[in-house]
């Protein structure tokens, strides 16, 4: 089970990014997806889960100025980021499941390397 994330980037306060996670190795249409992302410091914030129905949940870091989705057709989940700012650089990292704002990481096995994003101007 794999999953690469692509689209991160440098970008200026205020732009817009869309982050994609693509999926292989297991079947994508029977788990949920997440997003969560890696400060700078070295915390962790989850951003967002997708459920298999399309149920939805954002995290407080950056509820209002994402979107999750997903297309099970092709294997793919995708983070819509607007209006970023400095506070926004971080590593984001797609991850399979999906649970409660405040488990680690690392209880969840299958999880991408992580595409950086950097805002600044």
């Amino acid at each position: 089970a794999r999953l690469v994330e692509s689209g991160g980037g440098w970008v200026k306060p205020g732009e817009s990014l869309t982050l994609s996670c693509a999926a292989s190795g297991f079947n994508f249409n029977h788990h949920p997806i997440s997003w969560a992302r890696r400060l700078p410091g070295g915390g962790l914030e989850w951003v967002a889960h997708i459920w298999v129905d399309g149920l939805i949940s954002y995290g407080d870091s950056m509820k209002n100025r994402v979107t999750i989705s997903r297309d099970n057709t092709k294997n793919m989940a995708y983070l819509e980021m607007r209006n970023l700012g400095p506070k926004d650089t971080a590593t984001y990292i797609c991850v399979r499941g999906a649970g409660s704002f405040d488990d680690p990481i690392d209880d969840f096995d299958v999880r991408g390397q992580g595409t950086q994003v950097t805002v600044t101007s």
